[in-house]
């Protein structure tokens, strides 16, 4: 049951004007980053208080190696979307510091244009080591975000390890942003990268457009062959079926986003037209579900009283060599009551 100051943060995100709105917005991804037991109660009430008004947005992915342009993209891209009416949430995910555990990159300095509209929200959140590169709660400030009324969401991770996995896993299409001159045969085999793709653009093409062109062509023939070993839909050239397609731009000049637009388009009308759309959100909710109860169980095992008690010991006769580590496992999971393997 809501409280009275949360059903206030719920009243002016879904119904107040555009300064409450995001102010609101922005407490409640406070109160569901929060670790306090008492806030989770209370984000879990908020959450489920704002389901029934999610799901109206497209979610974008973004990602890609430092450098390549990500936030000049979100930026130009953004900005353009809401010249044709829509309203834009950004959540950038940047990379903790090992020593204030806060954002290095600092995202929301970097869209200096965007983050002044009324019809944009951004929202920098340290990943705080969590795996892929994607802060723990990036999925449910998404939904607040729809919740909101924000109609297109774009996430933007780290772009490094296993955020393009992570990214693609929360998003209804997974942009891979790439560098013209940036080893293109390589990039073109990087075949767990590319598996992943819906959209894969060759950015800076002013820089260098006959190198623009090279890299597409090489991953354009890439994302062929992978389509004959992996994706028949992709082989048999079926248009019911969206196939991965290349393009360049230049986001910093601007030219290409249109065309950008129409694409991201096209592929939300082919999915929805033939269900992948929804069956693939049904799938990421419960993929979710399981990551969530993956981190609950590990962090009750860290904050067993048992464990807690035998931990340090446990640590030291595996470091010196006393005790395998299987065997150390195990008794520490025993010491839950409960037996695993």
């Amino acid at each position: 049951m809501l409280s009275n100051v949360d059903r206030t943060l719920v009243d002016d995100l879904t119904g107040g004007p555009s300064y409450a709105q995001r102010r609101a917005l922005a407490k409640i991804i406070t109160l569901l980053e929060s670790t306090r037991l008492d806030h989770r109660h209370r984000a879990d009430d908020v959450l489920n208080t704002l389901l029934p008004k999610t799901g109206n947005s497209f979610r974008l992915g973004i990602s890609g190696v430092p450098g390549v342009g990500k936030s000049t993209l979100i930026e130009t891209l953004g900005l353009y979307l809401i010249e044709q009416g829509h309203r834009v949430a950004v959540l950038a995910i940047d990379p903790s510091s090992s020593l204030s555990g806060g954002s290095i990159l600092g995202d929301k300095t970097r869209m200096e244009r965007l983050s002044v509209l009324d019809n944009a929200f951004i929202r920098p959140s340290p990943s705080s080591g969590t795996l892929g590169g994607v802060a723990e709660k990036t999925r449910e400030a998404m939904l607040v975000a729809e919740a909101a009324g924000f109609d297109v969401i774009i996430v933007e991770t780290v772009g490094v390890g296993q955020s393009e996995i992570a990214v693609a896993g929360m998003t209804d299409l997974f942009l891979l942003l790439q560098l013209p001159n940036a080893g293109d045969d390589l990039q073109a085999i990087k075949k767990g990268v590319m598996e992943l793709a819906d959209l894969i653009v060759i950015n800076k093409a002013d820089i260098d457009m006959d190198a623009a062109m090279r890299a597409q062509l090489f991953i354009s023939s890439s994302l062929r062959l992978l389509g004959f070993q992996g994706n028949p839909d992709h082989a048999s050239h079926d248009q019911a079926f969206w196939h991965p397609t290349v393009m360049t731009m230049s986001a910093l000049q601007g030219q290409g986003i249109p065309e950008l637009w129409e694409k991201i388009c096209h592929f939300q009308t082919i999915q929805q037209a033939n269900g992948q759309l929804q069956s693939r959100r049904q799938q990421q909710s419960g993929a979710w579900m399981w990551d969530r109860i993956d981190a609950g169980l590990k962090n009750a095992f860290r904050n067993h009283p048992e464990v807690q008690k035998l931990l340090p010991s446990f640590i030291a006769q595996v470091n010196q060599g006393t005790m395998a580590s299987s065997v150390a496992a195990r008794r520490l999971l025993e010491a839950m009551g409960h037996e695993f393997f």
